[in-house]
Parts: C-alpha cells; sequence; structure tokens
C-alpha cells in the first residue's frame, strides 16, 4: 500500500489514550497497518485480525532490547529504557525477561516456569482462589459502596500470584504499591527509580529464597538454575518480576474492565444472573471487548516486512493492537457491542503465536470465579459515578482509577 508507506504518521494523543476504540475503527477502515506516532515514538500499528495474528508470528519482527533502545534513541525525547544493561539493576529487570526476547532465549526462559502454568495447575489452585474470593467478599458485606478495584480486584491476583511465586504477606501490599506506580510512571526517571527499588526488593527475596527453600516458583526457578545454570542472576530478577506484575495488573483489569462492562449493560448482567453457565462465555467477552492489554510489547524490523500488503520498512517499530484486533468487523460481526453469548474465542486478548500468555488459564479461572461469587454474594451491585470519570490515562494497558458500587 503505496499510500500508507507515504502518508505522514498520524500522531496518536489524549484522545487515544482516553478511548482508544474509536481511532481504532478510523485507522482499520483505511488501513491493516497504520503509520503513527505513540508516546513520542513513530512506529506501524497493526489493526486488523488478520494482519495481528500474522505480525505476532512474523519471524522478520523481533523482541531484541538491544535493538530497540538504539532504534529509540534516534527519535527525539525517547529514552532508550533496553540501553546499556549495566546502568542499573532495574532497567536491566525492565528488559531481561520473555516479552522481550526471541528464540532460543524466550525458549529457554518459557521452559521453566511453563509447568507451573498447566491446565491441571490452574486447576489445583481453584479450591484456594475461591478461598481468597470468599474471605475479599466477606471483609465488604455491609458496607453498602466500595471501590471493588481497591477491596476485591487488586487484591485478588496480588494475593494468588503472590503465593504461587513465594512473596510473604507481609510484603504483598508494598509490592502492589510498586507495581501500580511502575505501570503510570510517565517520567523514565521516575520508571527506572521504582524498577530499582523492587529489584534490589526481589534480589534480597531470592537471597532468602537460596538460604532457605520453600515449596513456591522462586525456589524453583533457583533450583534451576544452581543445579542445571540455566538463569541469569539478572534473568532470575527478570523472570520474577515480569511473573508478578503480569499476573497482578492486568488479571485486576480484567475483572474491573469485566465488571464495569456488566455494569453498564444491564440486560447482559441480568442474563448472567438468570443463568450462570453463560459465566464462561462472559469470561471470553470481556477479554475481546476490553481487554486490560489492548497493545503488545514493542518489536523492531530487522528487514523489509510486508503485513497485510503494507510495506515495512527495515529498522521500524512495530507493535500489534490487540485491541483493536479483537474489534475488527471482519472477524467479529458487530464488534462494538458488548455480548455475553457471543462465540468469542479466537480474540486475541492473551496474544498468538510463542509469546501467548502462558498465565492466560490462571487470568481467566480468576476472573471467573471472582465474577461468579460477587454475583452470587449481592443480588444488587450499581455503580456509584458515571462511568467516564473512571479510567485512568495510560497508554499499554486499560484500566480503571477506581471502581466505586453500591452493594446490595
Amino acid at each position: 500500500m503505496a499510500e500508507e508507506t507515504s502518508r505522514a504518521p498520524e500522531v496518536l494523543g489524549e484522545d487515544f489514550i482516553r478511548d482508544p476504540y474509536p481511532v481504532y475503527a478510523r485507522l482499520r477502515e483505511r488501513t491493516p497497518v497504520a503509520r503513527v506516532v505513540l508516546g513520542g515514538a513513530p512506529m506501524w500499528l497493526v489493526l486488523r485480525h488478520e494482519a495481528a495474528r500474522a505480525a505476532l508470528t512474523e519471524p522478520k519482527l523481533h523482541k531484541d532490547p538491544e535493538r530497540c533502545a538504539r532504534l529509540a534513541a534516534k527519535h527525539a525525547g525517547i529514552d532508550p529504557v533496553g540501553q546499556p544493561a549495566e546502568k542499573s539493576p532495574g532497567r536491566r529487570m525492565l528488559v531481561e525477561h520473555m516479552l522481550g526476547m526471541d528464540p532460543p532465549h524466550h525458549t529457554r526462559l518459557r521452559k521453566l516456569v511453563a509447568k507451573a502454568f498447566t491446565a491441571r495447575q490452574i486447576q489445583a489452585l481453584r479450591p484456594r482462589i475461591e478461598h481468597t474470593v470468599g474471605a475479599l467478599l466477606d471483609d465488604v458485606a455491609g458496607q453498602g459502596e466500595v471501590d471493588l478495584l481497591k477491596v476485591f480486584a487488586f487484591p485478588l491476583p496480588l494475593t494468588v500470584i503472590s503465593e504461587m511465586i513465594g512473596v510473604p504477606e507481609a510484603d504483598q501490599a508494598a509490592f502492589g504499591a510498586w507495581s501500580n506506580a511502575l505501570t503510570v510512571a510517565v517520567q523514565p526517571q521516575e520508571m527506572h527509580r521504582i524498577a530499582d527499588r523492587m529489584a534490589e526488593y526481589l534480589t534480597g527475596l531470592i537471597a532468602a529464597k537460596r538460604a532457605a527453600p520453600a515449596d513456591d516458583l522462586i525456589s524453583g526457578l533457583i533450583q534451576a538454575r544452581d543445579d542445571e545454570d540455566r538463569l541469569s542472576e539478572n534473568e532470575l530478577v527478570s523472570m520474577v518480576f515480569q511473573l508478578l506484575v503480569a499476573g497482578y495488573e492486568t488479571t485486576a483489569h480484567l475483572i474491573g474492565n469485566g465488571m464495569l462492562a456488566l455494569l453498564r449493560h444491564p440486560d447482559q448482567l441480568a442474563a448472567l444472573r438468570a443463568d450462570r453457565s453463560l459465566l464462561r462465555g462472559a469470561v471470553e467477552e470481556f477479554c475481546r471487548y476490553d481487554n486490560s492489554l489492548h497493545l503488545n510489547t514493542l518489536s523492531v524490523t530487522s528487514e523489509p516486512v510486508e503485513i497485510a500488503g503494507v510495506r515495512v520498512p527495515a529498522d521500524e517499530f512495530v507493535i500489534v493492537s490487540l485491541g483493536a484486533a479483537n474489534h475488527d468487523p471482519e472477524r467479529f460481526e458487530d464488534p462494538e457491542r458488548f455480548d455475553i453469548r457471543r462465540e468469542a474465542g479466537g480474540h486475541l486478548a492473551f496474544g498468538h503465536g510463542i509469546h501467548h500468555c502462558m498465565g492466560a488459564p490462571l487470568a481467566r479461572s480468576q476472573a471467573e470465579i471472582a465474577v461468579g461469587a460477587l454475583l452470587d454474594r449481592f443480588p444488587r451491585i450499581e455503580l456509584a459515578v458515571a462511568p467516564e470519570e473512571l479510567r485512568r490515562e495510560v497508554n499499554l494497558t486499560r484500566g480503571l482509577e477506581s471502581l466505586p458500587v453500591r452493594l446490595g
């Protein structure tokens, strides 16, 4: 598409951050892959479902922190987070993880933790998730009006992933606060300061687990590293960081976004209350309709590549919009309609290919248990404020600042 190649990049600004879906619809109608500027960086945004699936498995698109850092350094005002790893432990932690790597390094790292996220392992966690959900709802019963994010959607996945990994209960709230602050940090200096603090904490926690191993994921990763020499110390810290943050933030916002969608569509909420067999499909529609991760992580082209007929030159950033792909009318009929009876299979909320989120079964399980328990416990749940007051303005993750509701 010569027109798209020659077109000046479109700057995605505040309107995109507030609500990306109208922007996606306008760009997607024009082209499957658009030239844009996001966060100050020019890049190619993949918008249509078929093009997104192809891009997520395209070997000429690389997850390469060093190459991304060099490219970012060319653009004015962009701080290359992936620049020399020796700058700080936090910077290393932010880039040396599976989401930012290609095979064979990605394959080696993923293999180490994949066994903790099998369907059997997630099923075994179900009683513990149900217990945590019940305890959290016991705490809010009778309060009338609560912030559902603060008292429920955030504490649930933080508790579950922390227990899996081995973060002591006394430290979980602090780690959750760091994770939240890191997600909304705007200035690179602030991001690196928070990341350095998290890296320091995780380094100490790993040392403690090495001295006194337990039945948790950190101890298992240490054993694999020390016995088989598979993980460097930096890789170990980055692996734990990724699992904690990815297993916490995205699931919390999946639950929050899903509940908001139900509360904004009373007919769908009533249908789910009347027929709980719709719950599993409702969670898939949560993922498709308003997923917490609507943009994939950055890739960079190693050579010219054609995506859905659009030629992308070498040394260019490419980012796949999972949210735009999930609202593609060529794949989902009437995609702006929230419908828990929809056959939402095939959505890309958890990615596709080798970087497909291995924590997807855990996120689905927590969302299903959480929403089902909320509806069982409270016959009436109503929004306490206007929906437009709830959104937070963050590029990568899509979530809420709060979710005040009245319970009855």
